[in-house]
């Protein structure tokens, strides 16, 4: 996997990590920047810069055997909008120059879904079904992007249709092209066989990824119909997930044996963000709970935060160590376990705080504070990750 790719991918991520840790800061001294702007640099540099370009990375490593010169340039055409995103999002919002540059990203996924579908090559049929079905979900998530401009027009930014576009948008990303890709990615790796059982997990994630989209758009247009819909979503991921846990298990050995120590627990602690993730899915079918989870924003982060932080990070990560671009020695072993501690307290902040604001309990001590002080753990790791990879010169 080419080392200088990779290490981009890492600085997108902690420079949207440090944006994130600036967010926090905000509540404690409130700097003379819109909050609202950066979130959408946050957010932007984290979903496109770190997840796409790395996602982007591993597929070209991986299922393209001819590594044509057009990869690198379109790599490079990609991270410029990224750039050009993170230096336009917090100082203008959504207007001219950071909407021109997210076009430009938007149709740069669309030449490269162009040239994986041309070129790829992918003898692990599991891997090949999956690959395509998260390029298909990539394109499907844009429509709600084009959706976006229409919905401010004709009904303005806080009109159910604005909401409902931004949702879609970021369901089918997050569910269904980066979720779908690194299973994919996944599976090439250990070579799962294809099978009956493969089959019937495959088309469960598809079915259930396209059925979930109902629980957002009910909270913008609520219907008992979405409801039904959305809880039987939910129940047919549950049951991939189990079957995903069967088809992973008789692979466990041989990740043992070819893994370190270190990066086999990456790999359990993304996967058991993955069962988490479902879990809490299921806990949402109660009408109480989806409303307070979508009404108290410390859960809504927390929840996205989970998916990226835990089960897509989670899994990239374990694919850079896999890949043996890091040489486990100390530093990588600090670096990792920081990062996923840090990880683990915002996470139960962030749902502590929630838990409070729901019973009426106000603010927890020091609440901010601690949120600000344990998300520093998240850049640190990743710059001990960037160090040790930059460190090893035989990757």
């Amino acid at each position: 996997m080419p080392k200088k790719l990779v290490v981009i991918c890492l600085i997108n991520f902690l420079i949207a990590a440090l944006l994130g840790l600036l967010l926090s800061y905000y509540f404690i001294d409130p700097i003379d920047l819109n909050y609202r702007f950066l979130i959408h640099a946050h957010s932007h540099t984290a979903m496109l810069g770190w997840i796409y370009l790395m996602l982007f990375t591993l597929i070209v490593h991986y299922f393209i055997p001819d590594k044509k010169p057009v990869y690198n340039r379109l790599f490079w055409l990609t991270e410029f909008a990224v750039i050009g995103m993170l230096l336009s999002f917090p100082f203008q919002g959504y207007a001219a120059i950071s909407i021109s540059f997210s076009t430009l990203h938007i149709f740069c996924s669309y030449y490269f879904v162009y040239l994986i579908w041309k070129h790829h090559q992918i003898n692990n049929l599991p891997a090949r079904y999956l690959l395509k079905a998260s390029l298909l979900f990539m394109l499907l998530s844009t429509v709600g992007v084009w959706c976006l401009g229409p919905a401010v027009s004709i009904l303005g930014k806080a009109s159910a249709f604005y909401q409902i576009a931004i949702q879609f948008f970021l369901h089918f990303q997050f569910n269904g092209w980066y979720l779908i890709a690194v299973i994919a990615v996944f599976f090439h790796i250990i070579q799962l066989k294809d099978s009956k059982r493969f089959r019937l997990f495959f088309k469960l994630l598809i079915v259930s990824t396209i059925l979930t989209l109902a629980l957002p758009v009910n909270w913008y247009a609520p219907h008992s119909f979405l409801y039904y819909i959305n809880s039987l979503g939910v129940l047919i991921q549950f049951f991939a997930l189990i079957l995903f846990l069967k088809l992973v298990k008789p692979y466990r050995i041989s990740l043992i044996k070819h893994n370190s120590k270190l990066n086999f627990h990456l790999l359990n602690f993304a996967i058991f963000c993955f069962i988490l993730k479902s879990v809490l899915q299921l806990i949402s079918l109660t009408p109480e709970f989806s409303q307070v989870a979508y009404q108290h924003r410390n859960f809504v982060i927390g929840f996205l935060h989970l998916a990226m932080l835990g089960v897509i990070s989670g899994f990239l990560f374990f694919f850079i160590l896999q890949s043996r671009l890091a040489i486990t020695n100390h530093v990588l072993r600090i670096g990792i376990y920081v990062f996923v501690f840090g990880f683990i307290i915002t996470e139960i902040l962030l749902m502590l705080q929630g838990g409070m604001f729901y019973l009426g309990n106000g603010f927890m001590p020091n609440y901010y504070m601690l949120l600000f002080i344990f998300s520093m753990l998240l850049p640190l790791g990743i710059v001990l990750l960037l160090i040790n990879i930059l460190k090893h010169k035989n990757s």
